[in-house]
């Protein structure tokens, strides 16, 4: 039999008599161009061992000097997250050996964290919901292993490049209970650290990181249950595979009488299952210490009013300001705002057509931004500021189809290609390529008689009911006219001419 399970198993919904209580541990890579401690640049994917110095690889006699932009990330990170903010914090030695720790112990922070006591609000079928935060504090990254197999050879190799990099870790509060909780609250993180600026979060070099914790309690209860720690989860879709899972093994071992163990465990994509890694440490374990080398750090005024100045207005904000404001749906909304430049395009479009008196309302913009613009972003792999499109070309465009002066098929399938491949202006496209809708009635009405004319046996079809007979003599005029006649206009037209020879 299989062990892999389906990501929509039972777990995620387990029986009424069983609770799961869910944290997270983030580590967030910022986005600094060295690393934490000395000048070495954090730049992905260089050559192994090639971005160190004596105080990354832990040499003797070699002192750290904190950089101030990584301190400063934190500190913004842990005010957008409504933490209480200690004005005087330190850094503490966390000592354990491992092969990428070149010094065997790690700078970190735990006796006075930046920030304390946060929370972050979520949306959950619809309705908002807080999740504690526990601590937002700052440490240096570990260097990376490979293990490699090579016929009945063996071993590992370390990459030193990532050791010293600066690290945010974010611990939650135990306060999630559903598989769709988590999702939601890696979703709004996410999102929120990009609006702030302090990591591109790319999950696929590492610079995000998840691991969950995961124990389940009879219901009603509140004393907690066996922690179980999963690590090893390099996406969103692991991590809730993971906890699905775990959920579902923790409910399965106490209905049948069993006790489940505190430890560690590494999830196996490959597998489907959680795997014991070894039994979970506490802090004792790791002999937390003061950091001798460098001082306790006072957080003044002028840097908490600094930090808060580069807040923005955050995306579960700016989603329902978008709902309010510009009457979205919650859903497109979302859409909108998971993206900040993608919301700033659509914020300025909007801005553009309302200064210009152009005709684009502001839910046809976002239909056309979310479906249009989007679907030919994904295509072609461009990101929002990759766009060559600006936001005032898109709302000429958007004003262009509502004001009947191009159609929607032609707007969508050559202008706005274009536009998007090229960055050519709309007005330059429907001119060059004979785009404009024929708005003229007599000219119009001219080219649907030709076609009624030219159709006996359909107009005849039509005149017996038949409404396919219709639709394919409106066919016959748009093609004739390449698209260029307003459909709306043609089948009026239609109406009253085969009306007229009744």
């Amino acid at each position: 039999m299989s062990t892999t399970r389906p990501e929509t198993s039972a777990a995620a919904t387990p029986a009424a008599n069983y609770e799961p209580v869910i944290g997270l541990e983030v580590h967030v890579e910022l986005a600094t161009r060295t690393k934490l401690f000395c000048g070495c640049s954090t730049r992905f994917g260089a050559e192994p061992n090639t971005q160190t110095c004596p105080v990354c690889l832990g040499l003797p006699g070699v002192l750290p000097v904190v950089n101030r932009r990584a301190f400063e990330y934190v500190v913004r990170t842990a005010l957008a997250l409504e933490c209480r903010i200690a004005r005087r914090t330190s850094l503490d030695r966390k000592n354990y050996y491992y092969p990428d720790l070149p010094k065997n112990y790690q700078i970190s922070q735990n006796y006075t964290p930046i920030g304390v006591d946060g929370y972050l609000e979520i949306p959950v079928n619809g309705a908002p919901r807080r999740i504690g935060i526990r601590n937002v504090h700052l440490e240096e990254d570990a260097g990376k292993l490979f293990h490699l197999e090579r016929g009945n050879e063996h071993y590992s190799l370390v990459d030193l490049n990532r050791a010293g990099v600066p690290l945010m870790e974010i611990v939650t509060a135990p306060d999630m209970h559903e598989v769709k909780e988590v999702e939601s609250f890696m979703l709004t993180l996410r999102s929120t650290l990009l609006y702030l600026g302090v990591s591109d979060c790319q999950m696929q070099e590492g610079k995000l990181r998840f691991e969950a914790s995961v124990s389940v309690r009879p219901a009603g209860q509140t004393t907690l249950g066996s922690r179980v720690e999963i690590k090893n989860l390099n996406s969103i879709s692991a991590v809730l595979k993971a906890v699905a899972y775990e959920i579902e093994r923790q409910t399965r071992v106490l209905r049948e009488g069993g006790q489940v163990a505190q430890e560690t465990r590494l999830w196996n994509e490959a597998a489907g299952r959680s795997e014991r890694m070894r039994t979970k440490e506490a802090a004792h374990d790791y002999r937390y210490f003061p950091e001798p080398d460098l001082v306790p750090m006072e957080i003044s005024d002028a840097m908490l009013a600094e930090a808060r100045r580069h807040i923005p207005e955050l995306p579960a904000r700016r989603r329902m300001r978008f709902v309010r404001e510009y009457g979205l749906s919650d859903y497109d909304a979302g859409v909108l705002t998971d993206d900040r430049a993608l919301a700033d395009f659509f914020e300025a479009a909007v801005e553009v057509a309302g200064q210009s008196g152009i005709n684009a309302p502001a839910k046809l913009v976002c239909n056309w931004v979310t479906n249009q613009l989007l679907g030919l972003m994904n295509a072609r792999g461009l990101t929002t500021k990759q766009l060559q499109v600006t936001p005032a070309a898109l709302a000429r465009l958007v004003g262009m189809v509502s004001e009947g002066k191009i159609s929607a098929a032609n707007a969508r399938d050559i202008v706005l290609v274009e536009m998007v491949d090229e960055g050519t202006d709309p007005e330059v496209v429907v001119q060059e390529k004979g785009l404009a809708q024929i708005s003229d009635a007599s000219t119009l009405e001219g080219i649907v008689a030709q076609v009624i004319a030219a159709n006996p046996t359909i107009v005849a079809d039509y005149r017996k009911g038949k409404q396919k007979a219709f639709n394919a003599l409106v066919g016959a005029v748009m093609r004739q006219t390449r698209g260029k006649a307003s459909p709306q206009g043609v089948q009026a037209i239609l109406t009253r001419l085969l009306g007229e020879k009744n």
